[in-house]
């Protein structure tokens, strides 16, 4: 086991995986001579050559259409975007080719692509670049979308991402490329799809994901010194999204808090809730719950953009409310 940065175990994945296969390459803004916007890409020019490691213009419905190009004629591309926010330019290419290149085509093209860059708030990037952006790709059908919290995760989960032969969409969080965490020496793939119990508990299932999990598990420790033992669930893959692991642990526990940094209308926070009221209703002992992002758009103000974000306390006023309930 080595202790490394969440950028640094992106990184890895991705330069492992074009040492094994020579179809695999990068493209994106700033990916090779300044070495990645958040140092991700760092020295990977130096290594593969320019060949493999493209710097493209500042254009993301240009180079993310010819990901999928490349991609239908055989090779694998992993796309970066400086930030899930400006996907929104290349959002027909990502919409209307990768996710459905392989059904109209009827099965004669595949397109084995990655894209991924940070998703989500950072610190006072204003509401044009806070948009948690997961929601709108999970919605369709084609698309792969994972968000992974740790190292650990974030290169097994890249490294699935890459060998997978359809369009995979990895969500990186700006707030976690610095968190360091235990990677294993031999970390391989994480299959897409499967869902992590990362504290267990009793008295409360918390589901979350990307840097969610860690204000989840932040509350949960706080929630521990009051005597209500959380579950903490880190969904890590979004689509598919592994609800057997979601609907165990309310079976468990009887209770249920999603945490999400996308707006509260509609979002993967409603997608869980459905499936936990569908398939474990007779199990719940109170209302399903959702802490979300405030349903405004993101404000510059530190404060005000602190409020807006879930925080341990509100996740934990959550809690207490349910099993409060549970109890009644």
């Amino acid at each position: 086991m080595r202790e490394i940065r969440y950028r640094e175990a992106l990184r890895e994945a991705m330069i492992e995986e074009m040492e094994k296969d020579a179809s695999v390459f990068l493209m994106g803004e700033e990916v090779g001579h300044y070495q990645g916007a958040y140092k991700v890409t760092e020295g990977m020019l130096e290594k593969f050559g320019p060949e493999r490691v493209l710097d493209t213009p500042i254009a993301e419905a240009g180079f993310a259409g010819i990901g999928v190009g490349a991609a239908m004629v055989g090779l694998r591309p992993i796309v970066e975007f400086m930030t899930w926010n400006f996907s929104a330019i290349a959002f027909d290419q990502i919409l209307n080719n990768a996710a459905k290149i392989r059904q109209m085509s009827g099965g004669q093209f595949s397109c084995p692509i990655v894209f991924r860059g940070p998703n989500a708030s950072a610190r006072q990037v204003g509401s044009q670049h806070s948009h948690a952006m997961e929601h709108f790709y999970a919605t369709v059908p084609g698309l792969k979308v994972v968000a992974p919290a740790f190292p650990a995760d974030a290169k097994g989960l890249m490294k699935a991402a890459i060998r997978d032969n359809n369009p995979v969409l990895v969500m990186e969080s700006e707030t976690l490329y610095s968190v360091k965490g235990q990677v294993p020496d031999d970390q391989d793939a994480i299959e897409l799809g499967k869902a992590n119990v990362v504290r267990p508990g009793k008295d409360v299932t918390l589901v979350a994901y990307s840097r969610m999990t860690h204000v989840a598990l932040d509350a949960a420790n706080a929630l521990a010194k009051e005597g209500i033992e959380a579950e903490v669930v880190d969904l890590r893959s979004l689509r598919p999204l592994d609800e057997e692991t979601i609907v165990k642990s309310v079976w468990k526990t009887h209770r249920c808090v999603i945490v999400h940094e996308g707006f509260p209308y509609g979002g993967v926070g409603a997608e869980v809730a459905d499936r936990v009221q569908r398939l474990a209703f007779d199990s719940l002992d109170a209302p399903v719950l959702r802490v979300a992002t405030l349903d405004v758009p993101m404000p510059y103000n530190a404060k005000l953009e602190q409020a807006c974000m879930p925080q341990a306390d509100r996740v934990i006023a959550a809690a207490k409310r349910v099993v409060s309930r549970g109890k009644a």
